[in-house]
């Protein structure tokens, strides 16, 4: 049993990111403590098999951290987000808003505008230290920071990919007119950009598919056979 290709392509995105990879019964883990990226602590399952998620659960809980699963159907638990996957095709952006390829050196503030989009400022520094030994020796990734005004407003982390396009999965940007001038410019780095967009974002993508993310419930264990 494999993955269905949405989150293959999550996967072979943020695996790079991540501290950790484990893989069980058709089920990838990614978990990279110390970093509060959802996909980054998650567990992608290629369907909602009831006798799989105890299990996942079990695993989750005995790393302590929260059990987050993502898939393409619909799970027990609460709801956190739902990513839509496909092409990105550039639109009309704001002239107000720019986007602009930074360097690493500018890791710290590009870490700094993500977290303030989420509201959780106090994250900036462990997310641009962890990044950064990942970044490093991989020339494919690149920083992408929008600005209003020369405010920055929203970040982006680009990809090109072995084969030619790119992927580009946009974290969460402070003013949602950013999103476009953003993905843009990961276009124009090697076009036929792959992306993934938040369902706050105003864009859309074609080929769309939805990812869901959830926090499973308590759930009894699976019966141990006699």
């Amino acid at each position: 049993m494999s993955l269905p290709p949405a989150l293959t392509e999550l996967v072979t995105y943020f695996e790079p990111l991540s501290t950790v990879r484990r893989d069980f019964r058709g089920a990838v883990t990614l978990h990279t403590p110390g970093v509060n990226v959802l996909a980054l602590n998650a567990t992608y399952l290629p369907d909602a098999a009831p006798d799989r998620l105890p299990l996942v659960l079990a695993w989750h809980q005995a790393q302590e951290m929260p059990a987050l699963v993502a898939a393409t159907v619909p799970l027990p638990g609460q709801a956190v987000g739902t990513l839509r996957v496909g092409t990105y095709h550039p639109v009309l952006g704001s002239g107000a808003i720019v986007a602009e390829q930074v360097s690493r050196l500018s890791l710290p503030a590009w870490a700094a505008v993500l977290a303030e989009a989420h509201g959780t400022p106090e994250w900036a520094a462990p997310l641009a230290r962890h990044l950064a030994a990942r970044l490093e020796a991989d020339p494919a990734w690149t920083l992408l920071i929008a600005y209003a005004g020369g405010e920055a407003v929203g970040a982006l982390l680009g990809r090109a990919e072995a084969a030619g396009g790119g992927a580009a999965h946009l974290w969460g940007t402070l003013d949602p007119v950013a999103d476009a001038p953003l993905l843009n410019a990961a276009h124009e780095l090697g076009g036929n950009l792959r992306a993934s967009l938040p369902d706050t974002s105003p864009l859309s993508v074609a080929d769309e598919v939805n990812v869901f993310f959830h926090l499973l419930d308590q759930l009894e264990k699976p019966e141990q056979p006699t």
